[in-house]
Protein backbone atom coordinates (compact mmCIF):
# COMPACT_ATOMS: atom_id res chain seq x y z
CA UNK A 1 0.00 0.00 0.00
CA UNK A 2 1.47 3.49 -1.12
CA UNK A 3 1.42 6.62 1.33
CA UNK A 4 -1.86 7.85 1.59
CA UNK A 5 -3.22 11.45 0.36
CA UNK A 6 -2.70 12.63 3.60
CA UNK A 7 0.90 12.03 3.82
CA UNK A 8 2.04 15.59 1.75
CA UNK A 9 -1.08 17.41 2.11
CA UNK A 10 -0.73 21.26 2.81
CA UNK A 11 -2.27 22.92 5.57
CA UNK A 12 -2.77 20.26 8.25
CA UNK A 13 -0.76 18.08 10.76
CA UNK A 14 -0.13 14.36 9.54
CA UNK A 15 2.53 12.31 11.32
CA UNK A 16 4.67 9.96 10.45
CA UNK A 17 3.51 7.17 12.53
CA UNK A 18 0.36 7.49 10.60
CA UNK A 19 1.24 5.65 7.66
CA UNK A 20 1.56 2.59 9.45
CA UNK A 21 -2.01 2.70 10.75
CA UNK A 22 -3.64 0.29 8.51
CA UNK A 23 -6.72 -1.89 9.38
CA UNK A 24 -8.61 -4.49 7.30
CA UNK A 25 -6.41 -3.19 4.85
CA UNK A 26 -7.95 0.09 4.96
CA UNK A 27 -5.80 3.31 6.67
CA UNK A 28 -7.31 4.36 9.31
CA UNK A 29 -8.67 7.64 10.05
CA UNK A 30 -5.83 10.60 10.78
CA UNK A 31 -5.61 12.33 14.06
CA UNK A 32 -6.50 15.66 12.23
CA UNK A 33 -9.60 14.09 11.49
CA UNK A 34 -10.83 12.37 14.68
CA UNK A 35 -9.63 15.87 16.46
CA UNK A 36 -11.97 17.25 14.39
CA UNK A 37 -14.52 15.11 15.11
CA UNK A 38 -14.31 15.20 18.41
CA UNK A 39 -14.59 19.02 18.46
CA UNK A 40 -17.45 18.27 16.22
CA UNK A 41 -19.18 15.47 18.32
CA UNK A 42 -19.39 13.14 16.00
CA UNK A 43 -18.18 9.66 16.41
CA UNK A 44 -17.17 8.07 12.41
CA UNK A 45 -16.22 4.24 12.20
CA UNK A 46 -13.77 3.47 9.72
CA UNK A 47 -16.63 1.44 7.92
CA UNK A 48 -18.27 4.88 7.14
CA UNK A 49 -14.84 6.48 6.48
CA UNK A 50 -13.65 4.12 4.03
CA UNK A 51 -17.23 4.86 1.83
CA UNK A 52 -16.15 8.35 1.75
CA UNK A 53 -14.39 9.39 -1.45
CA UNK A 54 -10.63 10.46 -1.17
CA UNK A 55 -11.41 14.11 -1.99
CA UNK A 56 -14.12 14.36 0.87
CA UNK A 57 -11.52 12.74 3.25
CA UNK A 58 -9.07 15.48 2.49
CA UNK A 59 -11.74 18.29 3.04
CA UNK A 60 -12.51 16.61 6.30
CA UNK A 61 -8.52 17.05 6.93
CA UNK A 62 -8.58 20.46 5.49
CA UNK A 63 -11.69 22.20 6.94
CA UNK A 64 -11.33 24.44 10.22
CA UNK A 65 -12.74 24.11 13.56
CA UNK A 66 -11.32 27.08 15.07
CA UNK A 67 -14.71 28.60 15.65
CA UNK A 68 -18.12 27.80 16.79
CA UNK A 69 -19.72 28.62 13.71
CA UNK A 70 -16.57 26.55 11.61
CA UNK A 71 -17.50 23.47 14.40
CA UNK A 72 -21.13 23.30 13.13
CA UNK A 73 -20.25 23.60 9.36
CA UNK A 74 -18.00 20.28 10.07
CA UNK A 75 -20.61 18.47 11.89
CA UNK A 76 -23.29 19.36 8.86
CA UNK A 77 -20.83 18.00 6.31
CA UNK A 78 -20.06 15.04 7.97
CA UNK A 79 -23.27 14.13 9.36
CA UNK A 80 -24.36 14.96 5.32
CA UNK A 81 -21.47 12.43 4.08
CA UNK A 82 -22.68 9.67 6.75
CA UNK A 83 -25.95 9.64 5.63
CA UNK A 84 -24.96 9.79 1.67
CA UNK A 85 -22.91 6.86 1.78
CA UNK A 86 -24.59 4.83 4.53
CA UNK A 87 -28.42 5.59 4.69
CA UNK A 88 -27.77 5.52 8.41
CA UNK A 89 -27.83 9.02 11.16
CA UNK A 90 -24.55 9.60 12.17
CA UNK A 91 -23.31 8.60 16.12
CA UNK A 92 -23.08 11.97 17.88
CA UNK A 93 -20.96 12.66 21.07
CA UNK A 94 -20.82 14.38 23.92
CA UNK A 95 -18.32 17.69 23.27
CA UNK A 96 -16.22 17.86 25.91
CA UNK A 97 -15.68 21.51 27.01
CA UNK A 98 -12.54 21.11 28.70
CA UNK A 99 -10.29 18.15 26.77
CA UNK A 100 -7.43 17.03 28.92
CA UNK A 101 -4.99 17.66 25.60
CA UNK A 102 -6.19 21.65 26.36
CA UNK A 103 -5.26 21.80 29.94
CA UNK A 104 -1.63 23.39 29.63
CA UNK A 105 -1.53 22.69 33.87
CA UNK A 106 -1.50 19.30 34.13
CA UNK A 107 -0.22 16.26 32.12
CA UNK A 108 -3.07 13.98 32.11
CA UNK A 109 -2.25 10.91 34.70
CA UNK A 110 -3.23 8.12 32.00
CA UNK A 111 -0.37 9.90 29.68
CA UNK A 112 1.79 10.03 32.96
CA UNK A 113 1.34 6.20 33.43
CA UNK A 114 1.62 4.93 29.29
CA UNK A 115 5.19 7.37 29.50
CA UNK A 116 6.65 5.86 32.59
CA UNK A 117 6.23 2.18 31.25
CA UNK A 118 8.54 3.64 28.53
CA UNK A 119 10.73 5.14 31.31
CA UNK A 120 9.55 8.57 29.79
CA UNK A 121 8.62 11.86 31.62
CA UNK A 122 7.33 14.69 29.72
CA UNK A 123 7.63 18.12 31.42
CA UNK A 124 4.87 20.17 31.69
CA UNK A 125 7.07 22.60 29.18
CA UNK A 126 7.51 20.02 26.94
CA UNK A 127 3.67 19.00 26.85
CA UNK A 128 3.09 23.01 26.35
CA UNK A 129 5.20 22.82 23.37
CA UNK A 130 3.43 20.45 22.01
CA UNK A 131 0.47 21.10 19.35
CA UNK A 132 -3.15 20.63 20.11
CA UNK A 133 -2.99 18.02 17.67
CA UNK A 134 -0.10 16.30 19.14
CA UNK A 135 -1.39 16.49 22.39
CA UNK A 136 -4.37 14.95 21.40
CA UNK A 137 -2.69 12.00 19.46
CA UNK A 138 -0.93 11.13 22.27
CA UNK A 139 -3.73 10.95 24.54
CA UNK A 140 -5.61 8.85 21.91
CA UNK A 141 -2.65 6.36 21.75
CA UNK A 142 -2.42 5.89 24.96
CA UNK A 143 -5.83 4.76 26.40
CA UNK A 144 -6.55 1.33 27.19
CA UNK A 145 -7.49 -1.23 25.27
CA UNK A 146 -6.06 0.71 22.30
CA UNK A 147 -3.32 -0.76 20.25
CA UNK A 148 -0.47 0.93 21.77
CA UNK A 149 2.06 0.31 18.91
CA UNK A 150 2.69 3.52 17.91
CA UNK A 151 2.86 5.37 21.26
CA UNK A 152 6.61 5.25 21.01
CA UNK A 153 6.97 6.22 17.77
CA UNK A 154 5.24 9.40 18.42
CA UNK A 155 6.92 9.92 21.24
CA UNK A 156 9.83 10.37 19.00
CA UNK A 157 8.03 11.86 16.38
CA UNK A 158 7.43 14.82 18.56
CA UNK A 159 11.04 15.03 20.35
CA UNK A 160 10.08 13.99 23.54
CA UNK A 161 12.46 11.44 23.57
CA UNK A 162 15.63 14.05 23.46
CA UNK A 163 14.97 15.12 27.64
Amino acid sequence: MGPSEFKNLKGIEYFEFEEDFIEENMRCIPMVVRFKMDAAGIKLKLAEWSKFHPSERIQLALLPVSTQEQTDRYHQFLIGLITKYTGNQATTLAIDPLPDWGNLHQIPSMLQEKSAELQLFISISEWRKLTNIQRFALLKLCRPGHENKNFPKAVVEFGLLNS
